[in-house]
C-alpha cells in the first residue's frame, strides 16, 4: 500500500478556482493509477477523476468534465486536481486513492486512502 496525504482545500466563491495536492509515499507510486473522489455530507463517495499511472490515461465523472483536470507528477509522487469554475454543488470533502482497479467508479476497488481534505464553495 502507499500513504496519501491530500491538501489544498479551503473556501472559494462560486467560478473560482483551488487546486488539490496528494503527496504519495513509498517507490511504487508510479505504478498506481490514482483517483479523485469527494462526498458530499449525506452523500455516498463519488468518483470525480482517474489518471493511469502513465499519466497518458484520464476519465472524469460527466459532473465536472471540462472543468476538472488530473494530472500527476511521479518523479515528485504527487497528483493533482485542478479545479476551475467551481460550483456550489462541488462543496465536499475530496479524497485521493491510489491502486489499480477493476472497477474504478466503485470506491470499494480503491485500495488507499488519504484524509480527506475540505473544499467549500460559496454562492
Amino acid at each position: 500500500q502507499v500513504q496519501l496525504v491530500e491538501s489544498g482545500g479551503g473556501l472559494v466563491q462560486a467560478g473560482g478556482s483551488l487546486r488539490l495536492s496528494c503527496a504519495a509515499s513509498g517507490r511504487t507510486f508510479s505504478s498506481y493509477a490514482m483517483g479523485w473522489f469527494r462526498q458530499a455530507p449525506g452523500k455516498e463517495r463519488e468518483f470525480v477523476a482517474l489518471i493511469g499511472w502513465t499519466a497518458s490515461d484520464t476519465v472524469y465523472a460527466d459532473s465536472v468534465k471540462g472543468r476538472f483536470t488530473i494530472s500527476r507528477d511521479n518523479a515528485k509522487n504527487t497528483v493533482y486536481l485542478q479545479m476551475n469554475s467551481l460550483k456550489v454543488e462541488d462543496t465536499a470533502v475530496y479524497y485521493c486513492a491510489a491502486d489499480n482497479p477493476g472497477y474504478y467508479e466503485d470506491y470499494n476497488s480503491w485500495g488507499s486512502w488519504g484524509q480527506g481534505t475540505q473544499v467549500t464553495v460559496s454562492s
